[in-house]
């Protein structure tokens, strides 16, 4: 029967045969979270996630605000996605890139565009949020103001976008209004290294006289810097009435602008005796505030960078959907 019952020095033993077993899983243990982690993060360095900002309107133009997560639907390439994230109403930061044309075209449109910017800024910059920077263009390009969110800033580097002086002009060499070139360059030099919601706000009438790039190489530099482009045509119908200027501007501008706008996801306006700078950028502000954001993960890893199409679509009827029609899919 005291077979049964071990000695006290074989309980020790025993006590350290457990310990010893203890000790080498918890170091087998230990061994393993580092491999593990890394296998982690190399995981989700794979996954990127696409995001597309999205505007919805019904058949009066009227922006929908009410859509669930559920009424959308993604193709990339034609092949569906799943939404993993939705928000109605983004509160991401905007960035925002205001474009002027200061061509001798907008010579007699300016005042009304200078103090039209400011109201508009001065109504959606939220100071502990966003940033904007101000860019005119002529015949050269200038940046009034780099990315800020100060209203005071702003204010005061609107009060000097003007017009070419005489000098100016006198000592002009190339050709004249650079809109593609300063599209790019706001793209390229500004937005492209931001996050979050981004859009360039272009004030012209798309007439583009001297740029180097073209049409097609602006919209692509909006696409690869993911930023939105709305357009607002505001245009000097008496500047271009002479026999000589006739026939330039009018709709030629306004199908550059309409495409501009379309390609990259923004909204395209144009100023009337029907609807005033005023009134279109309280639009332009509702818009910024009303939009979908919607994320996906593609399903078809990136081997080569290249572009791919999307197209967002709402299972409602009489409704359109605004969004860019393609992004860049980096390696």
């Amino acid at each position: 029967m005291r077979d049964l019952f071990p000695k006290r020095d074989d309980c020790a033993g025993s006590r350290f045969t457990r310990r010893s077993a203890l000790l080498v899983a918890v170091t087998m243990f230990c061994a393993w979270p580092p491999v593990r982690a890394q296998d982690e993060v190399t995981f989700s360095t794979d996954v990127k996630v696409v995001n597309v900002l999205a505007t919805v309107r019904d058949k009066q133009g009227k922006i929908i605000r009410d859509l669930a997560e559920a009424d959308f639907s993604v193709l990339e390439n034609g092949r569906p996605q799943t939404v993993r994230y939705f928000s109605r109403e983004s509160d991401l930061p905007l960035t925002l890139g205001l474009l002027v044309d200061t061509s001798m075209s907008q010579q007699r449109v300016l005042d009304a565009e200078r103090v039209a910017s400011f109201r508009f800024l001065d109504q959606v910059l939220r100071e502990t949020k966003d940033h904007v920077f101000l860019l005119q263009f002529d015949m050269a390009i200038m940046m009034r103001q780099p990315l800020t969110s100060s209203h005071k800033d702003l204010s005061a580097a609107l009060e000097l976008v003007d017009t070419p002086t005489r000098d100016d002009l006198q000592h002009q060499y190339g050709g004249g209004t650079l809109l593609y070139d300063a599209i790019i360059k706001a793209s390229r030099d500004v937005m492209k290294a931001q996050s979050g919601r981004k859009a360039l706000i272009v004030l012209t009438d798309g007439v583009d006289t001297g740029s180097e790039a073209s049409l097609a190489d602006a919209i692509e530099a909006a696409q690869l810097a993911d930023t939105l482009i709305y357009s607002i045509e505001f245009s000097d119908a008496t500047f271009y009435s002479g026999p000589l200027l006739a026939g330039i501007g009018g709709p030629n501008g306004r199908a550059v602008l309409q495409r501009l706008s379309r390609e990259t996801g923004g909204s395209f306006f144009s100023v009337s005796k029907k609807q005033s700078i005023e009134q279109i950028f309280a639009e332009l502000e509702e818009e910024l505030r009303t939009q979908y954001s919607l994320g996906y993960v593609s399903d078809v890893p990136v081997r080569i960078s290249e572009f791919r199409k999307i197209q967002v679509a709402v299972d409602k009827k009489g409704l359109t959907v605004q969004a860019r029609n393609r992004y860049w899919a980096r390696r």
